[in-house]
C-alpha cells in the first residue's frame, strides 16, 4: 500500500503560502504503515490536475489532493475530478444543511447562498463533512484505487485526516505497523559517525532501515521498522539500540527523542528543574520552542525579551559600562543576563541570547552574524560564541536556539547529571 500526495494552489508554487499540510499528512499516513512514495504540487488548471492524477495513479495506491475547493472561480479541483473520473457534480442535500448549520452557528446565514457551491460535490464520491470550513471532503474508489479530496486550510486538514480518514484506512485495511526510534548523537561528524557504525548498520534486519537526519552540529539516526506484529518490531529496535551503544555511547544525549524541546521536557521533569530565558537575537524563539510541548508550565517560568539594551539594563541588571566597555553584544553581556534573569524569575537554569541577526549591524557595528548565548544552571555558567553570516533572520533565531537547547541538554546529560 503506497501513497501519493498532490497540493494543489498557484499559492503554493509562488512561494506565498507554505505547504504544511504534505509533511502532517505523511506523518499520519506513516503511523499507520502506508508510506507516502511522492508528492506534487501543482496549479489551479484543471489539465494539469488531471494530468498529475494520471501520473499520481501509477505509483499509489491511494492518492490524496489538499487545496482547491474554494467557492471561487479560481477553485477547480472538483471540475477537474468530475472530468476524470467520468462523473457529474450534484448538490448534495446532506452537504448543503452542514453547510447552513455551519454558516448559522457562524453567524454567516447571508453568505449562504455565495458558498451553496461548497455543497455540490462529485454523484460517485463519499462525503466526509468538515466541522471546521465550508468544503467537504470527498473520496472516490475505483479500480482498486482512492483517491481522497481535501480543502487546503491546515486546521481544516488535520482534523479530517486524524479523525475521519486515518481511521477509515485503518479499518478498511490490513496494514503493517511501523515502529520508530531516534537517537540523538552530538559531536561527531556525520562522515565518522557512519563509518563507526558501519558493521552495525549492514547488519541490520530487512524490515528496519536506518535514516541520517542532521539538525546544526546534532544528528539524529532514525530506526524505522516495519512488521505485522508491534510488540515484536519494537522488541527488535530496543535490541538493536543495545547493539549500537557501545560504539556511539558517549556521544548520545538522547536514546528516544525526537525534537530537541522534547529531550530538554524530559531531562527537566526527571531532575525536577525550572528554566527561564532572556533572548535578545533570537526574539522569542526559544520560548517558543521551550512552550511547543505540552506539559512544558511545569518547568518553564517565563522568558524575556530585552530587545533594546535599555531594557538588558533596566529589567536584567545588566551594567552600563559592561556595555560601553564590551558592547551588547559580547560573552560579558550575555552572562550578566543569564543571571539576571535567573534572579529575575527564581529558576535553577536560565539561558540568554544577544547577537545581530543582520542584515544590519547594530549601533555598537557589531559583526553581522555575531551571538553569544550564556547558558548558566545554578552556580554553574558556559557562554559560547557563533557566528553564521550566511543565515536569514528567521533561520537564525531558529539555529541558535536550537543550539542553545542543545547545548544546555549536553551539559545537564554529561556535566551535571
Amino acid at each position: 500500500m503506497k501513497a501519493v500526495l498532490i497540493t494543489i494552489g498557484d499559492e503554493i508554487l509562488s512561494g506565498n503560502t507554505v505547504d504544511t499540510n504534505s509533511n502532517f499528512i505523511a506523518t499520519q499516513l506513516k503511523s499507520i504503515g502506508i508510506p507516502v512514495v511522492q508528492i506534487f504540487t501543482v496549479s489551479d488548471e484543471i489539465e494539469t490536475i488531471k494530468k498529475t492524477l494520471h501520473s499520481a495513479f501509477e505509483i499509489g495506491d491511494i492518492v490524496i489532493t489538499t487545496g482547491g475547493l474554494g467557492p471561487t472561480k479560481d477553485d477547480k479541483t472538483k471540475t477537474a475530478f468530475a472530468e476524470y473520473f467520468h462523473d457529474e457534480l450534484k448538490l448534495d442535500d446532506e452537504t448543503f444543511e452542514h453547510l447552513r448549520k455551519l454558516m448559522i452557528k457562524r453567524k454567516r446565514e447571508h453568505l449562504l447562498e455565495i458558498n451553496k457551491s461548497q455543497a455540490v460535490v462529485l454523484s460517485k464520491a463519499d462525503v466526509f463533512q468538515n466541522e471546521n470550513g465550508t468544503a467537504p471532503c470527498q473520496m472516490i474508489e475505483e479500480n482498486g484505487k482512492i483517491v481522497i479530496c481535501l480543502p487546503g486550510v491546515p486546521y481544516e486538514v488535520k482534523p479530517l485526516i486524524k479523525d475521519k480518514i486515518i481511521p477509515y484506512l485503518k479499518s478498511k485495511f490490513s496494514l503493517n505497523h511501523i515502529a520508530t526510534r531516534i537517537i540523538s548523537v552530538v559531536d561527531f561528524p556525520e562522515s565518522l559517525l557512519a563509518l563507526t557504525i558501519e558493521e552495525w548498520e549492514l547488519s541490520l534486519p530487512e524490515n528496519i532501515s536506518l535514516s541520517y537526519l542532521p539538525v546544526g552540529n546534532r544528528i539524529k539516526l532514525r530506526l524505522t521498522a516495519v512488521g505485522n506484529n508491534l510488540p515484536e518490531i519494537e522488541s527488535q529496535l530496543n535490541e538493536e539500540v543495545v547493539k549500537v551503544k557501545p560504539l556511539i555511547g558517549e556521544k548520545v544525549i538522547s536514546w528516544d527523542g525526537n525534537e530537541i524541546q522534547e529531550i530538554l521536557k524530559e531531562i527537566l521533569k526527571e531532575k525536577n528543574l525550572t528554566i527561564s530565558v532572556a533572548e535578545s537575537c533570537t526574539g522569542g524563539e526559544l520560548s517558543r520552542l521551550i512552550t511547543s510541548v505540552s506539559g512544558s508550565s511545569a518547568y518553564f517560568m517565563g522568558g524575556i525579551i530585552p530587545y533594546d539594551y535599555h531594557k538588558k539594563i533596566q529589567i536584567l541588571g545588566v551594567s552600563e559600562e559592561t556595555i560601553s566597555e564590551k558592547t551588547v553584544v559580547s560573552e560579558e553581556v550575555a552572562q550578566e543576563m543569564s543571571l539576571g534573569c535567573r534572579n529575575l524569575f527564581k529558576t535553577d537554569i536560565s539561558v540568554s541570547t544577544t547577537g545581530v541577526s543582520g542584515p544590519n549591524s547594530d549601533q555598537f557595528n557589531n559583526e553581522i552574524g555575531t551571538v553569544f548565548y550564556s547558558v548558566r544552571i545554578k552556580d554553574y555558567e558556559k557562554t559560547n560564541r557563533l557566528h553564521l553570516p550566511h543565515m536569514e533572520r528567521n533561520d537564525f533565531a531558529n539555529f541558535v536556539s536550537q543550539r542553545v537547547l542543545q547545548d544546555l541538554v549536553e551539559i545537564l546529560v554529561r556535566e551535571k547529571a
